[in-house]
């Protein structure tokens, strides 16, 4: 049941950053060489995408595929701290 959570949240994610690059879904779309219904599909939580996929739509977007999964709080930072 958890890979259903994970794909509506990177939907939410990509929904967005999408949004955010003042974007269409038809010109993502173009952008990262994806069909518009499967973006339509992903930012509905509908796909199960591939690291290939999730790299082309964060390249269209000009940002990286880190950006997509930003940390809840400054807590989760903690984790990543090499030595912690």
């Amino acid at each position: 049941m958890g890979h259903i959570k994970i794909q509506k949240a990177f939907g939410a994610s990509l929904r967005l950053q999408r949004k955010k690059k003042g974007l269409s879904q038809t010109v993502l779309a173009q952008l990262s060489g994806l069909h518009r219904t499967y973006i339509s599909d992903v930012e509905r939580g509908a796909r199960n995408l591939s690291l290939c996929s999730i790299s082309a739509l964060a390249e269209a977007l000009d940002i990286s595929v880190a950006d997509f999964f930003p940390l809840e709080d400054s807590a989760d930072q903690g984790d990543l701290t090499p030595g912690v």
